[in-house]
């Protein structure tokens, strides 16, 4: 491990020498992840995108790609684009990345289960703004809002996040 990884526990985040608090999925951490199972996935990922709210936020970094109104995320198990992002209308169950909440309007994107998504494997681990403090995530990692920021700021395509 390196201070350049993100390593997430149930007690917070580490990165870049730095201890942040953070909340995890509310079933805890798990190795075997299962779709709607609220838990975070135990091992090692990667950074694969970051996604922000461009009528809300500033680009926090400039490989950050912006979302609206018709993006989505698939979560349908019988959906071939099944946890991959997709565009509005779709037919299949998914969850819009455009809220109006401000939970999403900074996200980045984990290869959890991902591109070669298995069905039921669990889909879409982001990082993303807490809710309030420490409140349970449906498997996600997330943070306070000045928090994720500045991680976003910090972290490149490929950054490793652990979950031990």
């Amino acid at each position: 491990m390196s201070i350049h990884d993100l390593i997430a526990t149930r007690w917070g985040l580490r990165f870049h020498g730095r201890r942040f608090p953070a909340a995890i999925g509310k079933g805890g951490i798990t190795d075997d992840k299962r779709e709607g199972d609220g838990a975070s996935p135990k091992g090692t990922h990667r950074i694969t995108g970051m996604l922000y709210r461009a009528d809300r936020i500033a680009a926090p970094a400039p490989w950050a790609e912006a979302i609206g109104p018709r993006d989505l995320w698939s979560d349908d198990v019988k959906d071939a684009q099944y946890n991959h992002a997709v565009r509005a209308p779709h037919g299949y169950s998914h969850e819009r990345l455009s809220r109006a909440d401000p939970l999403y309007d900074l996200v980045l994107l984990t290869d959890w289960n991902w591109p070669q998504a298995t069905p039921g494997k669990g889909s879409a681990i982001f990082i993303h703004r807490w809710r309030k403090p420490r409140h349970p995530t449906e498997g996600c990692l997330a943070l306070r809002p000045d928090h994720l920021l500045w991680v976003a700021q910090r972290v490149q395509p490929g950054t490793r996040v652990i979950f031990r």
